[in-house]
C-alpha cells in the first residue's frame, strides 16, 4: 500500500537532518565503535526503534528510499528517544521549546543514540558501506516484485545476496521475514544456492516458533498477523 503524500515532508526531513548520514558518514556518525547493523527498507520505523533499545550494544543503520517513510521513521525514533515531538503548528519542537522549522537542529552526538537514517536505494549499498564492515542485515516485509521480469529487484535476489556477503563479517547474519509465500520460497531457494550463505533458522509460522517470544514486529508484521496471515522466516550466516 503506497503511503499518503506527508505535509512539508522535506522541512520535516531537515528538522531532523543530524540523524541522517550520506554514503561513508557512518564511520563517524556514532559517539562509540559498536558492531554494525543495516535494515533495508526500514519502513516506519517500528522495527529499528524496538531492536536498538532492545540490543543497545549495536550500532544501526536504517535505510529507506522512500521520503515520506522515512520521515515518519526519524520522528518515531526522535520521539521514541525523548528528543522532542511533532510541533502542533508544524516544525519539530526540541525538549528545551525550541521550533525548528525548515532549519537543521544540531542534536548533541551524546542525544542521538545509536541509529541513523540513510535515504537511498538497496542497489547502492556496496558504494556505501566497505567489505566486512557490517554484523547483520535486515530485510523485512520487502516488495515481492511479483511481475514477470522483475525478480532481480527482490532484496532476496542472488545478486543482492552477493553483495550481503561482501559486506558481511565472516559469521554475520542476514535475517529476512515476509507474510508473501512466493518471495519466500523464491528467497529460500536463493539463500540455499548461495555456497556463501549458510540457513541457520527457517520458519513458515514464526509466530508458533520457538523464536516467536524474541521476536520484534513491524507495523506491516502486525497487521498481517491481526488478520491470520502466518509471517515466513529465515536467517543466514556467511561461511
Amino acid at each position: 500500500m503506497r503511503m499518503r503524500k506527508k505535509r512539508r515532508s522535506g522541512e520535516r526531513l531537515s528538522a531532523l537532518s543530524a540523524l541522517f548520514i550520506n554514503d561513508g558518514q557512518y564511520k563517524t556518525a556514532f559517539d562509540a565503535e559498536r558492531p554494525l547493523r543495516l535494515e533495508i527498507g526500514c519502513g516506519k520505523g517500528d522495527f529499528i526503534c524496538a531492536l536498538s533499545k532492545k540490543e543497545p550494544d549495536c550500532n544501526y543503520i536504517a535505510m529507506e528510499r522512500v521520503d515520506d517513510v522515512i520521515v515518519v521513521a526519524a520522528e518515531k525514533y526522535a520521539s521514541s528517544r525523548d528528543l522532542g515531538a511533532l510541533d502542533h503548528h508544524g516544525g519539530w519542537r526540541a525538549p528545551d521549546g525550541t521550533v525548528y522549522k525548515g532549519e537543521a537542529w544540531d542534536i548533541p552526538m551524546d542525544m542521538r543514540g545509536n541509529v541513523r537514517f540513510m535515504n537511498c536505494d538497496a542497489t547502492q549499498i556496496c558504494e556505501i558501506f566497505e567489505e566486512g564492515c557490517l554484523d547483520t542485515v535486515y530485510a523485512n516485509f520487502s516488495d515481492p516484485w511479483t511481475k514477470n521480469g522483475y525478480a532481480n529487484r527482490r532484496l532476496t535476489h542472488p545478486e543482492f545476496l552477493k553483495r550481503y556477503l561482501r559486506l558481511l563479517k565472516a559469521g554475520g547474519r542476514f535475517c529476512f521475514k515476509t507474510d508473501n509465500v512466493e518471495l519466500f520460497e523464491f528467497s529460500l531457494e536463493s539463500v540455499q544456492a548461495e555456497p556463501g550463505f549458510c540457513l541457520t533458522f527457517v520458519s513458515r509460522d514464526l509466530h508458533s516458533s520457538e523464536r516467536a517470544a524474541d521476536n520484534i514486529m513491524t507495523e506491516y508484521e502486525r497487521n498481517f498477523s491481526q488478520q491470520g496471515i502466518s509471517i515466513n522466516c529465515l536467517e543466514a550466516v556467511k561461511k
